[in-house]
């Protein structure tokens, strides 16, 4: 997406949640009105808006691109989505752990099993850990319970969960981040165990250290959408 000039000059909240330019609402790419759920995550999305300068750059828009998505592609593609984050859970980031080094398997272990034990306390989903990269499906029960966990999320609670699951390669940290039964930072500690154990070992390279932190701020986001698109009440 490339860059507009701005062309309004004042961003406020309507009574009913949308996000207004000069008076008028902004509208999704599928011209729906931009409506939030919740206050807090409709003066965040505002707060987007005002804080473009000359220029409108979408890429540091990442509040309203998912509110977007949440408007535009839930109504007609949710079952597609749900099942798209389900396959993720099937092969989890969090269920295939390394044979060796020792350290290695202690790092996988104490950072993956507080995420494999939420799911059978949190989702009543008994999920599989396997040794070694060979894909093993995990059972249709424990993938029937993460279904019905993603089924309860809202249109945009589920867009942040999908954003989530395909940047971390996790459904289960994303439902765990979703039921605020883990940190952002414990979260994204997690997703990088292998990644951080092989830098203390041969340095990071500058480029790879570059996506890493657009790729943070994506998941920043992305988790501060989720907190804040739960309705109110």
């Amino acid at each position: 997406m490339t860059a507009r000039r701005r062309f309004y000059k004042d961003v406020a909240v309507s009574d009913d949640l949308a996000v207004m330019l000069d008076g008028r609402r902004v509208k999704t790419p599928m011209k729906a009105p931009l409506v939030l759920p919740s206050q807090p995550l409709a003066e965040a999305v505002a707060a987007e808006w005002e804080a473009q300068g000359e220029s409108i750059d979408p890429a540091a828009m990442i509040l309203t691109r998912l509110a977007n998505t949440a408007i535009d592609r839930m109504a007609t593609g949710r079952d597609r989505i749900e099942t798209e984050i389900v396959e993720y859970a099937s092969s989890d980031l969090v269920c295939y752990r390394a044979e060796g080094p020792e350290a290695l398997v202690a790092r996988q272990s104490a950072a993956w099993n507080p995420v494999v034990d939420w799911a059978l306390t949190g989702l009543d989903a008994s999920i599989d850990v396997m040794i070694g990269v060979m894909h093993r499906p995990q059972r249709p029960e424990a993938l029937a319970a993460v279904a019905l966990a993603l089924h309860r999320l809202t249109d945009f609670e589920l867009a942040a969960q999908h954003s989530l699951t395909t940047l971390t390669g996790s459904a289960l940290l994303g439902l765990m981040l979703a039921h605020r039964a883990i940190d952002a930072e414990t979260a994204w500690a997690a997703v990088h165990v292998d990644e951080d154990y092989q830098i203390e070992f041969w340095g990071e390279d500058e480029e790879a250290a570059e996506r890493r932190a657009l790729r943070r701020q994506e998941f920043s986001a992305c988790v501060r959408f989720l907190h804040l698109a739960r309705p109110q009440g």
